[in-house]
């Protein structure tokens, strides 16, 4: 099997607290895609749990970088507990999901290509938000 990133769907999930700025969503994001060479063009959308749906750092994001933002509820994102790399019991507590931005960065990938995904980049952590990337070939 070879892997050609251009068949790949990459997909950046993301959780953060309430009102972080998009500045350290992108802060974020950079410094992930950087350390794993990985291009903005091969990101084909992110992903974030129903609950952040109106939050406005996520929206200025996906706006920024002229990508779709899909939101999935806790227990869409429940399935993929078995993946997650961490399990965060606060996370749990509030949501209903274990890890939101690497159980959304799977469930997006998963949908997107209709086949099986994994994570990429398992969770960072940067200051108020937490990114994780999936792909599925």
């Amino acid at each position: 099997m070879t892997h050609a990133s251009t068949a790949q769907t990459l997909v950046v999930g993301l959780g953060c607290q309430r009102g972080c700025p998009v500045s350290t969503l992108r802060a974020l994001l950079d410094q992930a895609l950087q350390a794993h060479q990985i291009e903005f063009h091969q990101i084909k959308a992110l992903a974030s749990i129903d609950l952040k749906r109106d939050e406005p750092g996520l929206i200025a994001l996906a706006k920024q970088l002229e990508l779709p933002i899909v939101y999935f509820s806790s227990e869409q994102l429940a399935g993929y507990h078995g993946q997650l790399s961490h399990h965060s019991d606060i996370a749990f507590e509030r949501t209903g999901c274990y890890g939101i931005a690497e159980s959304a960065a799977l469930a997006l990938a998963e949908q997107l290509a209709d086949a099986p995904a994994k994570l990429l980049i398992s969770r960072q952590k940067y200051a108020q938000a937490t990114l994780a990337l999936a792909c599925a070939a």
